[in-house]
């Protein structure tokens, strides 16, 4: 009987699935569960950036759980990676698969989201059910997912367990992608440089390639880092600390960890003004390695202070010293300096009240400094901390935060401009969307791309108009997120008629943005990008000159025209659409070699290696990958990308979006004027101002320390010309981003600087007011 039943048992061992089983920690080692959308081209992504040599210790075991088996080249990955990666098959949603991956014990579950699904909310709404099922099983664990819009957001909040304080986070693409090209607004190129310093990459520089790229190289080995200052940092101004880290350790100090007296959470502070640090404060920086990062706990005045080679700054035998040794002398120093600064800082309010012109902080600006008429303040305008300012009597300005500038709602109706509306109206500094949408297209949630311009630490005059150049039948389905933000135009047209875009003087944009909410057609994926890289060539091709003819404002024709805020000075804007400064969003990443015609990249060239994204003239959402490993190794990182980005989106200003009715107005208080005072990005010019004696071969440190300490300005990289042979500054010529330069890298006068600029409440060249972000 026995032997007849053989074949059958033999049967029965032998049809074990492949991927079945369970994980088992022999190792004793960590391991994190990834589940969600798991290809060939996802795993491989979050690999290669997970297991990066740059990242000390990654001593992690990837556990992938997924329905279906692997096919042959996934398989033959997770086979190349044997030591670190386990793949099982099995359903999230059951709680017997959860057990066989150990969901329990891990350090942190991951849920990857197809970036190129047709149905962006059925793709959140799968992953969000993923998240409740993993809740569901064990509460304690830590998740990070990846979800496509905005508004789903709301729905995480829904789950009891869900607390960011333990180290849920959600990688919001939508509000990243769209928040990294509005600061580009601002300052092309920092979606750039961004995005290179949270993704892991090694650089390996030539002879054989051009200087560009070797400089732009060397900043993308740049990346953000965590590390506690050591004690003898405590008793220092962020400033003082900042320009001893760049001096002396060759690190970045970009912000601090900031915790408060009440015993609240702790905040993220980027570039604060005048806090001295307590002891043990921790800091992000930029550095090419962790390694290098060290510095900034070894260091120690008493044994360190002569040493010139950073990299012999190492462990010392006096840490329980350096307490004594580090604080003193820190402290007389900023107690003689505090009396002179209110001295200067009275001079400059009386001087501005006397009606003298302020200077936009030393730098260039195209924008009236002075906006006052007949000797009144204009409200809205003009600075908001008058002396007559009556907190009772004064219209909402600002968002219930203080985090945004407010307006009550308005119907698209009275944001409309038809074509020769648009021509009359004298557009100049603004930014263009040019937006490809079919009626039904899935909402991209323009609010992540307006709010970052419309960031309460801008002066009202200071925004930047946006002309959203589109489908009106798609944009009333957004206009309900839109409606609150102030300066907000509607042209109902096509982003490829040029017609269409002469009206809108796309010649005279800070900013024209390409954006397209049409889903990818699933036989062809590389198609999806069509509409978007005919926009840009189209552009490209213009030219402008004696066909525009700029006729001035009509005044009061339409409310639509009222909408449009002050018209500037005008200035003479480019000749040819090369020069249109512009940034196109890709879905595919190897459409980018068509969008420039003269650069040689070849088809297989990775992303941030091609012409267009070093230059910041093209973005796609796959550089947001990396983010998923970012934020498990640091937490903290997510959070200062975030408040870099949105312009300071709160977890209090989640919750009220998460009701559904948009941004609520607020009365004007101390407490919420308060929130105003936080540093933003800018972009400073080395061709006039009070630094162009540093365009004149001058250093990179030199820049650095003189605008610390005159301006409170952080800087952290350079925008420069691709061909340095063009000697007249011509701000739109091609230039590339160079991410936190050597400190001896030569400067040039028609350099851009990228800056952390620190609020100022009365528009004066010095400002000495706390910063948060």
């Amino acid at each position: 009987l026995f032997a007849s039943c053989i074949p059958e048992i033999i049967d029965l061992i032998g049809t074990r699935p492949k991927y079945g089983g369970t994980f088992k920690n022999e190792r004793g080692r960590r391991h994190i569960v990834v589940c969600g959308h798991i290809t060939y081209e996802s795993v491989s992504h979050f690999l290669k950036d997970f297991l990066h040599e740059d990242r000390e210790d990654v001593d992690v075991e990837v556990v992938f759980l997924h329905r279906t088996p692997p096919g042959l080249e996934l398989e033959g990955l997770i086979k190349r990676h044997f030591t670190t990666v386990t793949f099982f098959q099995g359903s999230i949603m059951n709680t017997v698969d959860l057990q066989r991956v150990k969901v329990h014990e891990a350090d942190a579950c991951l849920v990857l989201a197809n970036k190129y699904c047709p149905d962006p909310d059925a793709e959140d709404a799968a992953n969000i059910m993923r998240v409740i099922s993993m809740k569901n099983y064990c509460e304690e664990s830590r998740i990070i997912i990846q979800l496509m819009q905005y508004h789903n957001k709301a729905y995480l909040l829904n789950i009891p367990s869900w607390d960011w304080k333990q180290g849920d986070d959600v990688i919001c693409l939508a509000e990243l992608k769209l928040g990294f090209i509005a600061q580009s607004c601002l300052a092309p190129g920092f979606s750039t440089m961004m995005a290179n310093l949270f993704a892991m990459r090694s650089f390996i520089t030539s002879p054989d390639m051009a200087a560009w790229q070797n400089d732009y190289l060397q900043g993308t080995g740049c990346e953000m880092y965590t590390e506690t200052l050591s004690p003898s940092f405590s008793g220092m101004t962020f400033s003082q600390a900042s320009e001893l880290c760049f001096v002396k350790l060759k690190l970045l100090l970009l912000a601090i960890e900031v915790k408060p007296i009440d015993g609240g959470d702790t905040k993220i502070s980027i570039n604060p003004q005048s806090s001295k640090m307590p002891a043990n404060t921790v800091g992000f920086f930029i550095a090419q390695s962790a390694e290098e990062v060290k510095r900034a706990w070894f260091y120690c005045k008493a044994c360190h202070e002569d040493v010139k080679d950073e990299n012999l700054i190492k462990k010392c035998k006096c840490k329980h010293l350096a307490n004594k040794t580090g604080a003193t002398p820190a402290t007389p120093f900023s107690a003689a300096l505090s009396k002179p600064l209110l001295n200067i800082k009275n001079s400059v309010m009386a001087k501005e009240e006397n009606g003298s012109k302020p200077v936009m902080n030393g730098r260039p600006t195209n924008k009236p400094a002075d906006q006052q008429k007949n000797g009144k303040m204009e409200v809205g305008i003009a600075d908001d901390q008058a002396k007559d300012f009556d907190f009772a009597k004064t219209e909402m300005k600002y968002d219930s935060t203080g985090m945004f500038h407010w307006t009550p709602a308005r119907s698209i109706e009275d944001c409309i401009l038809d074509r020769n509306q648009a021509a009359m109206t004298v557009l100049n500094g603004h930014v263009v969307v040019c937006l490809f949408a079919d009626p039904d297209s899935p909402l991209i949630g323009l609010r992540n791309l307006v709010m970052p311009l419309r960031a309460s630490n801008f002066h009202y005059h200071e925004l930047k108009h946006v002309v959203i150049v589109g489908a009106v039948d798609y944009l009333r389905r957004e206009w309900k997120t839109l409606q609150n933000l102030p300066k907000i135009s509607v042209l109902n047209g096509s982003p490829l008629s040029r017609a269409d875009l002469r009206a809108v003087n796309v010649n005279l944009c800070d900013m024209c943005v390409i954006l397209s909410a049409k889903v990818p057609s699933n036989d062809d994926p590389t198609l999806a990008d069509k509409e978007a890289i005919l926009a840009s060539l189209n552009i490209k091709a213009m030219t402008f000159g004696d066909i525009i003819t700029n006729i001035e404002s009509m005044g009061d024709s339409k409310d639509a025209l009222n909408n449009m805020g002050d018209t500037t000075v005008k200035r003479p804007g480019p000749i040819y659409g090369t020069n249109v400064p512009m940034i196109t969003e890709l879905v595919n990443d190897s459409n980018v070699q068509f969008l420039d015609q003269d650069d040689d990249d070849d088809p297989d060239t990775e992303l941030y290696l091609t012409q267009p994204f070093a230059c910041g003239t093209a973005f796609a959402v796959s550089v947001l990958d990396s983010l998923m490993s970012t934020t498990y190794f640091n937490q903290n990182a997510l959070t200062l990308i975030r408040s870099l980005i949105t312009g300071g989106a709160t977890p209090e200003l989640e919750i009220i979006l998460a009701e559904g009715a948009g941004l609520r107005g607020g009365y004007s208080t101390p407490d919420t004027l308060s929130h105003r005072d936080r540093c933003r990005v800018g972009q400073i010019s080395l061709s006039d101002g009070p630094l162009a004696t540093f365009g004149e071969g001058r250093k990179y440190q030199d820049l650095f320390v003189a605008s610390l300490r005159n301006y409170g300005m952080l800087c952290i990289g350079l925008y420069r010309l691709r061909d340095a042979a063009l000697t007249t500054v011509d701000a739109t010529s091609k230039r590339y981003v160079i991410t936190n330069p050597p400190f001896d890298f030569g400067l040039l006068p028609t350099d851009q600087v990228y800056v952390l600029l620190p609020f100022e409440r009365k528009q004066s060249r010095f400002s000495f007011s706390e910063t948060e972000v």
